[in-house]
């Protein structure tokens, strides 16, 4: 009788470990299900949001809709080369009901330009958006470091 229950209590913590790794592997899609976003968790690169963002911070994203993006808002948004971006929002533009946002980063003397396309260049148009980050009583959700694994692993390729 004990070996049967010592088995079965053997069975379901393999069951439960192999849970937690296909949950884990499948996280990111996951949470893309959740959040709406094809982008629900990124890694920050570079100094541009500087000193609210820095390179390796984990940061989480949700897609909401266009009019509930503001200014203040840190968006993640596809640039023109395919890379994504994470810049706030300084300005927002409706033209014929298209929203463009106006983006910049924080440690950036100037606006992303070179990014905005629609009418007379107007901005960040809303289906290159990818997220907005997740903030929570004015403070951005992020962790820390943990994104440089992330980094070190995509410059080994």
């Amino acid at each position: 009788m004990l070996g049967k229950l010592r088995k079965k209590e053997s069975i379901i913590k393999i069951l439960g470990l192999l849970l937690v790794i296909i949950i884990g592997l499948n996280m990111k899609n996951i949470l893309a299900i959740v959040t709406g976003s094809e982008t629900p968790i990124a890694v920050v690169r570079g100094y541009s949001m500087y000193p609210l963002l820095r390179e390796g911070d984990l940061v989480f994203a949700y897609k909401p809709k266009p009019e509930d993006i503001h200014v203040g808002d840190i968006i993640i948004y596809k640039g023109l080369r395919g890379n994504l971006v994470i810049h706030r929002v300084i300005k927002i533009r409706v033209i014929n009901g298209k929203y463009y946002y106006v983006t910049k980063g924080d440690n950036n003397l100037l606006p992303d330009y070179l990014e905005f396309t629609g009418p007379d260049k107007a901005g960040i148009p809303y289906d290159r958006v990818e997220g907005l980050v997740i903030s929570i009583n004015n403070s951005t959700l992020k962790i820390p470091y943990i994104g440089y694994l992330s980094i070190w692993y995509h410059s080994r390729r």
